[in-house]
């Protein structure tokens, strides 16, 4: 709790707590009209107590609903939100590179809401079959040195929460995240740094299940001159410290977490309050 302040002093004196003047003897009271007094007070206090009780109850289902509500209308984000919302134009990464320096990521290209069929191998596919597809929506970005290129993507699932939950739990339980033959693919931006990069040029990547939002969140990044990569590593093992990979040395994990955090950060907080975030750090 903050301190109380000393009062401002455009404000009047306050009042005494209490003032008192000389009691004045009481009638003793009928037992009637005693006993009466005792019993609407009594009532009193059980009727207030069941309102107390009723708005608690009210109000708690009242936040239940409301947040039921935010997870089916974060469903169709995908169409309600400008692109520019769910992809702002430039990302600020600050330490989000590697030993904490900052970094600074530019959209280069926005493909048009698709299927999850264009977006992803059959394998990883399949693995995503139980929560639905929707629809999915991606953009690729590039660092300041447009050195590194990363797609990002969302897609918006038909599941439930506990759908959502059963999925992020089996990735969890099972490392899905870790796997290199369970890669998203990449957006090539034609006339763009991101002009080569294709499937062979995927080097790191993050997939994050939400379960507050019936989205998936990805990331893959690689090198902006079209270089191949043959050691992948996921995004968290990249970060690392100690890793000698080639994505790890390039910073290419910091690319694909960073970015996909940001973007993530952002759709909660569209999700949450309609609004997009300026700054999404």
């Amino acid at each position: 709790p903050v301190p109380h302040a000393p009062a401002p002093h455009w404000l009047p004196p306050e009042t005494p707590v209490e003032t008192t003047t000389r009691l004045r003897p009481v009638r003793s009271r009928h037992p009637l009209r005693a006993a009466a007094a005792v019993a609407c007070l009594v009532l009193g206090l059980g009727l207030t107590g069941g309102a107390a009780a009723g708005a608690w109850l009210v109000g708690d289902s009242a936040a239940r609903t409301s947040a039921g509500d935010r997870f089916t209308e974060a469903r169709g984000l995908w169409h309600t939100v400008p692109v520019d919302t769910l992809f702002p134009r430039t990302l600020d990464g600050e330490g989000a590179g590697p030993g904490g320096a900052d970094r600074t990521w530019t959209r280069v290209a926005v493909a048009p809401d698709g299927t999850c069929a264009g977006a992803f191998d059959p394998l990883l596919l399949r693995t995503l079959r139980p929560v639905g597809c929707e629809r999915v929506v991606r953009a690729t970005y590039t660092d300041a040195t447009s050195t590194s290129v990363t797609t990002v993507g969302m897609v918006f699932t038909t599941a439930d929460r506990a759908g959502m939950t059963a999925l992020r739990d089996r990735f969890a339980d099972e490392s899905l995240d870790e796997r290199t033959d369970l890669l998203p693919r990449t957006l090539p931006g034609r006339g763009t740094v991101a002009a080569g990069f294709g499937d062979a040029q995927r080097a790191s990547w993050r997939v994050s299940v939400l379960t507050d939002v019936p989205v998936i969140v990805y990331a893959v990044s690689g090198f902006a001159d079209g270089r191949t990569v043959e050691d992948a590593q996921p995004a968290a093992e990249a970060m690392a410290e100690g890793q000698t990979s080639t994505p790890a040395q390039a910073g290419l994990g910091h690319d694909a977490d960073g970015i996909a955090d940001r973007i993530e950060r952002g759709l909660r907080t569209t999700a949450t309050t309609g609004k997009a975030t300026q700054d999404p750090r």
